[in-house]
């Protein structure tokens, strides 16, 4: 059987009550079950609640706030990657492999990347720019539907040009 409820049950739910602590946090600190705490508060005039919603609120709020800071980095930072992939498009560069009977490793320096290695480093740039924009969606202003259409047909090709698999051209 339950031990009965005294007044110094009651006057440890109001003390704790009034330090803002929760039903659960009661219970433990006075050994009753979170019911019995209920109970307890319930029987006070005006009752004593536990309704804690606008804090909940509040935190969700600043969660919220603070994820679309983080998405707001991420996208600025796939932005600049975006940037420095593209860059590399003109950008001289050495192709090396191992070749021959011997399997020597052979090296070139060329004026830009292969023809293959730029499709490569543009699906990379397409994806990165993409993936920006679903993080940080661009603001609209004049035909900003018709730029995005543009964008995503162009991202698109892209990604199928690099997926193709067909001949280096360069």
């Amino acid at each position: 059987m339950a031990r009965p409820i005294d007044d110094r049950d009651r006057e440890q739910v109001r003390e704790l009550h009034a330090q803002g602590k929760s039903r659960n946090q009661i219970a433990r600190a006075i050994g009753r079950s979170p019911s019995t705490v209920s109970k307890i508060a319930g029987s006070f005039e005006p009752p004593l609640t536990f309704d804690r919603a606008a804090e909940v609120a509040v935190a969700t709020e600043v969660r919220r706030a603070d994820l679309a800071a983080r998405r707001t980095a991420l996208a600025l930072a796939l932005q600049s990657d975006a940037e420095q992939l593209r860059a590399q498009l003109w950008t001289p560069t050495i192709y090396g492999e191992f070749a021959g009977k011997e399997g020597t490793w052979q090296q070139i320096d060329l004026d830009r990347p292969r023809f293959a290695d730029q499709r490569q480093i543009m699906s990379a740039t397409a994806t990165a720019i993409a993936q920006s924009l679903k993080l940080a969606p661009a603001e609209g202003g004049e035909g900003v539907e018709q730029v995005k259409s543009m964008l995503g047909a162009l991202g698109e090709a892209l990604t199928r040009a690099a997926d193709d698999g067909g001949t280096d051209g360069g």
